[in-house]
């Protein structure tokens, strides 16, 4: 008999704070996520780091066996200025001292990865008035870059989903939850071709260095705004035409943003994933409860007493004037 009370209470207990148990279960779920990548890339990419340690250390070896004059202490200093300035997108290689990071094209593709949060971390600004004027230019522009492109999706929208998916509606009759799965799935279809696999053929085309995957590798970092850096098209020596390209990539990276956030807010307004975030959401009180129980406090409060009466000096005064009720019937708030 407690056992079965128990369970039922527990069951009870869930119900009513279901949406709560979703979240947590949300909360852990991402946290295990987490948690699965940092061993699975742990587990692949530390042997490759290892053995590029040992590679570097060998090399170094035998580089200062070969120059006996030349001490291990001056080495390392000489080399930490030179990844030093790596960082900041200097190279001190002969082959590379013709590409300037902050020429026109340069400082425009840097601006485009600063107001769309890319950040690739290839360039950096080097001097202090630069770095203050880094801050005071995102914190406008990036919310700036916000309405732009909330107002360029919008707009879009209408034409490549809403549209569509009413013509289709009304045209054949088909479902509209229907309609809304097969159009989204056609959209990012069509972004996927676009703006992955298309242009993932031309960079593997134009820079020497990169296959299809490393190509494909930067369109999706890049798209995604994850922006690693590790991959930055037009950082190779000699590259031709340096300025258009990097005019072009510019292009590239704003429109791709814009398609991306256009097929993502398609996908957020299909109705089974309003549905699925819905049980993740706190549940608002609506209207007609709040109402509710309005009335159900004022049909209390006349029904509890016909008349409260305050004594005073001997007589009695009326504090709250309600009046009698003979039935149920009588009661306004009732009919």
């Amino acid at each position: 008999m407690l056992q079965s009370l128990a369970s039922n209470s527990c069951v009870r207990l869930i119900q009513s704070h279901k949406s709560t148990w979703y979240f947590v279960s949300l909360v852990l779920g991402y946290v295990l996520y987490l948690v699965f990548g940092a061993v699975v890339f742990s587990s692949v990419e530390l042997p490759y780091e290892d053995l590029l340690r040992q590679e570097l250390r060998t090399i170094k070896k035998q580089f200062l066996q070969e120059n006996e004059c030349l001490s291990e202490d001056r080495l390392e200093r000489f080399l930490k200025k030179a990844l030093d300035a790596s960082n900041y997108g200097v190279s001190i290689l002969n082959n590379a001292s013709d590409n300037w990071n902050w020429d026109f094209t340069s400082a425009l593709f840097f601006a485009s990865t600063v107001l769309s949060t890319t950040g690739y971390g290839h360039t950096a600004p080097l001097s202090s008035g630069g770095k203050a004027f880094c801050i005071i230019y995102s914190v406008i522009g990036i919310p700036f870059t916000l309405l732009f492109l909330t107002a360029v999706v919008q707009r879009i929208m209408v034409f490549s989903t809403r549209r569509p998916i009413m013509y289709f509606h009304r045209r054949w009759g088909m479902s509209k939850p229907l309609v809304a799965i097969v159009h989204a799935t056609v959209l990012a279809t069509t972004a996927v071709c676009c703006f992955f696999l298309i242009p993932a053929a031309i960079f593997s085309v134009l820079e020497d260095n990169w296959n299809f995957l490393e190509s494909f590798y930067f369109c999706f970092i890049s798209l995604s705004t994850i922006g690693l850096g590790d991959y930055v098209p037009g950082e190779a020596t000699n590259q031709k035409f340096r300025e258009l390209y990097k005019v072009g990539i510019t292009v590239y990276l704003i429109l791709g943003l814009i398609v991306m956030l256009v097929v993502l807010e398609t996908f957020c307004e299909l109705q089974q994933l309003k549905q699925l975030r819905k049980i993740f959401y706190l549940k608002k009180d609506k209207p007609q409860d709040r109402l509710a129980i309005l009335e159900h406090d004022d049909l209390s409060f006349t029904t509890v007493s016909n008349r409260a009466i305050v004594y005073t000096e001997g007589k009695t005064q009326p504090f709250v004037s309600v009046p009698s009720l003979v039935s149920p019937n009588d009661d306004p708030m009732i009919q």
